[in-house]
């Protein structure tokens, strides 16, 4: 009899512990709706057209929230697989490229980006710059090719660039190596060596090397025809349309020199495999974190990986990148110490995803201290 209510007992203690747990489990959900929905708030729609996909990555498991319209105009709403423009997010995909052809042997931080695109061997001071000053905004050359030859109108093809890498002097505000100048043009020259140094267009390496292996169906560079469907529609901050969905634009025009679209799905994978929760993917793993290491020092509140900003969070540390046209504002950030990640995607220019992403990093890891400010707040800015 004692046996039999003992284990009447247990069963009836197991039960409420598994009940316990349950609900445990139901309000961390409940949690990470309320603080993402209160912290994207100031970037819904108030009228006019956008809205927003967040990705949460938390202790091993992913959710997806979505707010507001992919396409005004054709009644579709955001959901975790329409394709949003990531602007300068896709730098990450660059220097994940750059950091796994290092740690496999197949080039150097150091190798000067003339070894690999040998028209630059022509040039002067473009011949001191390396690829890892490319990779972490110390190259110094200017932001767009224009800063430096304001005489230039429209866009550059590759003839045009080359001209101008190859004429283009160092000075005592940007020399190679000596500090942060943020730079969409030294990413775009490294997505060309990238290119000569294995003889595969940037779409194709990308595809074989990252986003294939991680199975990453919704991202790439152009926008095929068969993910347009999926595109939002981009509008400006008070809600206007700008451009057509997978449309791309900015400063170079040439194969490859646009920007990269993917979803907030694939971008929760690629979110994973930075915080080391992919085991099947450990090649990858290695490199991301090679990537997201510290390699120049801002400031005391500001370091710079392979693309990626390293800034102190009250008691961790936030790595993340940001992005931002007229017509979309994108940001990745995680903390690895927390296990904690953000993607946020809106199709509306102007949005301060990037602060947006850090208040709820830091609320879901119940952290009292104030997000920080520091890094670029608007890289995409031309």
């Amino acid at each position: 009899m004692k046996s039999q209510t003992l284990i009447r007992t247990n069963v009836v203690i197991a039960t409420v512990m598994g009940a316990l747990l349950a609900a445990g489990s139901v309000q961390a959900q409940v949690n990470i709706e309320q603080i993402v929905g209160q912290k994207v708030q100031p970037i819904l729609p108030k009228g006019g057209g956008g809205g927003v996909a967040v990705a949460v990555r938390m202790n091993g498991n992913t959710q997806f929230f979505n707010y507001g319209m992919a396409d005004n105009a054709q009644s579709r709403p955001v959901t975790a697989d329409s394709i949003f423009n990531l602007g300068s997010v896709g730098k990450v995909f660059a220097t994940t490229l750059l950091a796994q052809a290092v740690k496999q042997d197949e080039l150097s931080l150091d190798d000067p980006v003339a070894k690999y695109v040998t028209e630059l061997q022509r040039g002067g001071d473009i011949r001191r710059i390396t690829l890892g000053q490319l990779a972490s905004h110390t190259s110094g050359l200017p932001r767009v090719p224009q800063q430096y030859e304001t005489w230039h109108k429209g866009r550059y093809t590759w003839p045009d660039f080359v001209r101008f890498l190859n004429s283009w002097k160092a000075g005592p505000n940007h020399e190679p190596g000596q500090q942060y100048l943020y730079s969409n043009a030294a990413m775009v020259l490294l997505r060309v060596a990238l290119e000569r140094r294995f003889n595969t267009r940037f779409a194709a390496l990308m595809h074989q090397r990252l986003t294939g292996p991680l199975g990453m169906t919704s991202t790439a560079l152009p926008l095929p025809r068969n993910l347009l469907g999926r595109a939002v529609q981009g509008y400006g901050a008070q809600g206007r349309p700008i451009g057509k969905p997978g449309m791309e634009g900015g400063t170079f025009q040439w194969l490859g020199s646009g920007q990269i679209y993917s979803s907030s799905r694939d971008m929760a994978t690629f979110l994973a495999a930075n915080l080391s929760e992919l085991p099947d993917h450990r090649p990858i793993e290695n490199a991301m974190a090679f990537a997201q290491k510290p390699v120049f020092t801002v400031g005391p509140h500001l370091k710079l990986g392979l693309a990626w900003q390293n800034v102190p969070a009250g008691n961790f540390t936030i790595i993340d990148k940001n992005g931002g046209l007229p017509n979309t504002s994108t940001y990745i950030g995680f903390a690895p110490q927390r296990k904690i990640g953000v993607v946020i995607l809106v199709n509306r220019g102007n949005q301060h995803a990037t602060g947006i992403g850090r208040q709820i990093i830091h609320a879901l890891a119940q952290d009292q201290s104030q997000p920080p400010s520091e890094g670029e707040p608007n890289p995409d800015n031309d």
